[in-house]
């Protein structure tokens, strides 16, 4: 591993994802599908760029409680490959995301506030930062503060030692409530290489309806970033400096979950993208990687042989 290691700092958390039978009624019962595991967007990012990209070396920073959630959280990801630079706290514990899955795999999260949330900046390691090659963050790591002043800084630090930068905005309602101008005032503060909206933020950051005018709105508003815009079933629209507008399409994999699949989709696109630097050939890859996490149950099923193939098919080197 001789290239200069993607970090990813932000969450991580212990997910339980929910997926009822039937329709949920106030004060009724169903039975349904359950499954616990470690999640957060930041750490899935860092697990999916770990699989598709084995050969570069993949960190994670962030914080977690002084408890079993936290040690369950940080070991999955080192059984990934992960380097989990965590910070332990005594006084705030892990936290956790709920996730309820409809009939049609569309998911809708309630997070709790955790230790991922109370991040400071004198406790990021300097050292890993200022030797990343490129550091990813999410915008749940700016929606309040903390852990905004540390993410702020570790940008910083990282741009300071060469590194490029990449942000997902996170959540179209989370930016509803702080307010669009006050979310757009922050990401200025960040010189993004890359940005990864979904359909939906990509309307709430834009304020246009319609995903070519959005993209227009993008380009003219972070003329330096590649815009990665993820459209669900119907691919990714990609523009950027030095790559012209282009559509790919998703697959044809049939929605079970889409719990993570945008954060398989953004680990799988920069393991490959950072290698070559072509944004359309990275992200057939990551279609091929979010269709496979799509079609299955939570954010890091375990990897089998079908997605290995996927991998190997479309560039990537299967870990």
């Amino acid at each position: 591993m001789t290239e200069r290691p993607l970090v990813s700092l932000g969450d991580l958390t212990w997910d339980v994802l929910a997926k009822p039978d039937t329709l949920l009624l106030p004060g009724g019962d169903s039975t349904g599908r359950i499954e616990l595991s470690g999640g957060g967007s930041a750490a899935n990012l860092a697990v999916w760029a770990r699989r598709a990209g084995p050969a570069r070396a993949v960190h994670f920073v962030g914080k977690i409680g002084h408890d079993r959630f936290g040690e369950l959280a940080a070991a999955e990801l080192r059984a990934e490959g992960v380097t989990a630079d965590v910070i332990e706290s005594a006084e705030h514990p892990t936290g956790v995301i709920l996730g309820l899955i409809d009939r049609r795999g569309q998911r809708a999260m309630l997070t709790g506030q955790g230790a991922d949330w109370e991040l400071l900046p004198h406790e990021l390691p300097s050292e890993v930062l200022r030797g990343a090659g490129h550091l990813h963050l999410t915008a749940w790591s700016l929606f309040r503060d903390p852990p905004r002043a540390a993410a702020l800084h570790a940008a910083q630090l990282a741009r300071a030692g060469g590194a490029t930068l990449s942000l997902d905005p996170g959540s179209f309602q989370m930016i509803q409530s702080l307010g669009r101008e006050v979310f757009l005032s922050i990401l200025d503060r960040l010189p993004m290489d890359v940005l990864f909206p979904n359909d939906d933020e990509a309307r709430a950051m834009s304020g246009r309806g319609d995903r070519q005018e959005a993209m227009d709105w993008f380009r003219t508003r972070f003329p330096d970033a590649l815009i990665v815009m993820k459209l669900d079933e119907d691919g990714v629209l990609i523009e950027g400096p030095g790559q012209a507008r282009v559509q790919v399409p998703a697959t044809t994999d049939r929605a079970v979950d889409a719990t993570g699949a945008g954060d398989a989709f953004g680990g799988a696109f920069l393991a490959e993208w950072l290698t070559h630097g072509d944004a359309a050939r990275a992200a057939q890859l990551a279609v091929q990687v979010g269709g496979w996490v799509v079609s299955r149950f939570g954010a890091r099923p375990p990897a089998d042989e079908e997605l290995r193939a996927r991998i190997a098919a479309h560039g990537g080197r299967p870990a």
